[in-house]
């Protein structure tokens, strides 16, 4: 019965990383060229966790569909311990890229124009990272995957992020407080920090 609930949770997981890149390559390519029309950090570096989402999703699916096939467990350890890695890389990526360029824009006072796209696309991410994240958490009770963890703290992060994004972009657009974007952008970086450290302590446990 377990073994069952094992591969019905894995074909579960392959199915949800599916969705998890097609939204992502689409979320990636509005918010970056939203970013880049009105010139804001907020909705570019909004974009760019969906990039770092994208990547974690293909590389989930790739460790889930190995499982999937029947990979040994020696393959699949190695598979686990290299998407692990992955993962948790592409989180310090991305508070490296906020602090940055966060700091950048708000030191060289770079006033990021109202975005209408950047807003829909951050209120539909708010929607729908948290039923994603959800569905993922259920398939992982039976998986246990380190690598999967990860990449469940990057989709929460991204829902996080969105929240911050449609705040932000939402007051910019609204009221002009063109600053309110930098607040929402480093504001996220404590929680970042936290999924980060989670992430990467999962990959150094793999590791040993």
């Amino acid at each position: 019965m377990a073994v069952a609930e094992r591969k019905a949770a894995v074909r579960a997981g392959v199915r949800l990383e599916i969705v998890t890149v097609v939204w992502m390559a689409a979320e990636a390519v509005l918010a970056i060229a939203a970013g880049i029309a009105a010139r804001s950090v907020l909705l570019t570096a909004f974009g760019f966790d969906s990039v770092i989402e994208l990547l974690s999703g293909a590389t989930l699916f790739w460790r889930l569909s190995a499982e999937a096939r029947g990979s040994v467990a020696a393959r699949l350890e190695g598979v686990e311990r290299r998407a692990t890695v992955i993962s948790a890389a592409l989180l310090v990526l991305l508070c490296l890229y906020l602090v940055l360029v966060g700091l950048g824009g708000l030191v060289a006072r770079l006033h990021p124009a109202g975005s209408w796209l950047g807003v829909a696309v951050s209120g539909a991410a708010v929607l729908v990272m948290p039923i994603l994240a959800w569905r993922k958490r259920r398939a992982n009770v039976s998986i246990g995957s380190a690598a999967l963890r990860a990449d469940i703290a990057e989709t929460i992060t991204c829902a996080y992020m969105a929240a911050a994004t449609l705040a932000g972009a939402g007051l910019n657009l609204v009221a002009g407080w063109w600053w309110a974007e930098y607040v929402a952008a480093l504001g996220l970086l404590v929680f970042i920090a936290l999924e980060t450290r989670e992430a990467v302590e999962a990959a150094r446990g793999g590791e040993s």
